[in-house]
């Protein structure tokens, strides 16, 4: 195969922080409101305003609340499991690294006894008809780590009666989610969008803020986590008031990949965006026996349309230790990157040795469509070397 020549205009296909929206540049933030105090009255109004537009993109209901937290997704999930488990039994949905976090939390930190675990392999997804809904809920939409996301919200009943707590970093503003079955959101401003790190979001239905206000759990609750004070809900959290310092000029930067989404179409132009990627990669799958999806079931409705994740499935390549096929696809990454043509896409440390590349609503198709040659190209060079 000869080495293509065409290559993506833009080469960012990392998983976290996530590709820029087409067109950014650092000029865009010159209006954030650098050395002002959070509490003051232009700052406070663009937290709003980000608080504002996300809800209003996402057509989230109009009685479900949404506020900013410190530390990204993770605080925000977080702070939804400190405050609010307890008071009923918990399952939890485990199937990629992060999921298998939280695992950790209810288990070791919160040191919950009234558990279900529903923790399988990489690839794999739970069987979620064992799932007891007299008890809260935890799971990710999308497996972040895995490739593998939630086919449809359809196994939610309505009539449950503990809490869904929805880690939804990697799928909102990306994939249809059926908010009426989560009465948790949490995301992250760093992935679909684009934005800098270091803030998370979380939406709440009327079920979850009527548990804060209903209920206070034994254990001590950190500042940072804490979203109610003697079952008072803190109302400032969902007005622009955060718990801690916010970064304006991160939230400057939200503000402009909302702005650009609304100007491009809204949460439909991000979800169709996304799907075109995910179908250009899924042609190319199918098309090449050497490579596969990491995850077992290849129905498409499975797939993750963000972290695109697939796998080498030749004999030569699997007949080798997993130390001497990470070596291989790093090397594969390696390639790619020095030639400008793919930043970041070897696949999540604790993963199987995989790919995974990025393809929210900021990433354009026809970059996913430039860089499947050059990654055909590396690998062949890789198999000639290594077989």
């Amino acid at each position: 195969m000869e080495k293509p020549n065409i290559k993506p205009k833009n080469p960012n296909f990392s998983s976290g922080p996530c590709a820029k929206r087409p067109g950014w540049k650092i000029e865009n933030l010159k209006n954030a409101n650098t050395g002002r105090s959070h509490r003051s009255g232009e700052a406070k109004s663009k937290l709003k305003l980000v608080i504002d537009k996300s809800k209003a993109l996402l057509n989230l209901p109009d009685d479900y609340v949404l506020g900013i937290m410190p530390g990204s997704d993770t605080g925000a999930l977080e702070a939804s499991l400190w405050s609010l488990l307890g008071l009923k039994g918990v399952d939890i949905l485990a199937w990629e690294n992060f999921g298998k976090d939280w695992i950790q939390d209810v288990v070791k930190q919160l040191k919950l006894s009234d558990l279900n675990v529903h923790d399988v392999d990489y690839g794999d997804f739970p069987d979620v008809t064992k799932i007891n809904f007299k008890n809260d809920v935890i799971f990710t939409w999308n497996g972040t780590t895995s490739g593998v996301k939630v086919p449809n919200a359809d196994w939610i009943p309505d009539d449950r009666e503990g809490l869904t707590i929805c880690d939804a970093t990697s799928a909102i503003f990306a994939m249809p989610i059926d908010y009426s079955k989560c009465d948790v959101i949490t995301w992250s401003w760093q992935k679909v969008l684009g934005g800098e790190a270091a803030h998370g979001m979380i939406a709440m239905s009327p079920r979850a803020l009527n548990r804060l206000e209903t209920y206070t759990p034994e254990w001590p609750i950190p500042k940072v986590f804490r979203i109610a004070n003697n079952q008072k809900i803190i109302k400032g959290i969902f007005e622009g008031s955060t718990i801690n310092t916010p970064s304006m000029i991160c939230v400057e930067d939200a503000l402009d990949g909302l702005i650009w989404a609304e100007e491009n179409g809204g949460l439909d132009f991000l979800l169709n965006t996304s799907k075109k990627s995910l179908d250009i990669i899924y042609k190319w799958v199918q098309k090449n026996d050497w490579v596969t999806f990491l995850s077992n079931n290849k129905n498409i409705e499975y797939l993750s349309n963000t972290g695109i994740t697939f796998k080498i499935c030749e004999s030569w390549f699997l007949n080798k230790n997993e130390e001497e096929q990470r070596s291989i696809v790093k090397e594969i990454c390696k390639v790619l990157s020095e030639e400008n043509v793919a930043h970041d896409i070897n696949g999540y440390a604790k993963a199987p040795p995989s790919f995974r590349v990025w393809a929210g609503g900021t990433v354009e198709p026809e970059n996913i469509e430039k860089l499947l040659p050059w990654l055909e190209w590396a690998y062949i060079k890789a198999k000639e070397v290594n077989a």
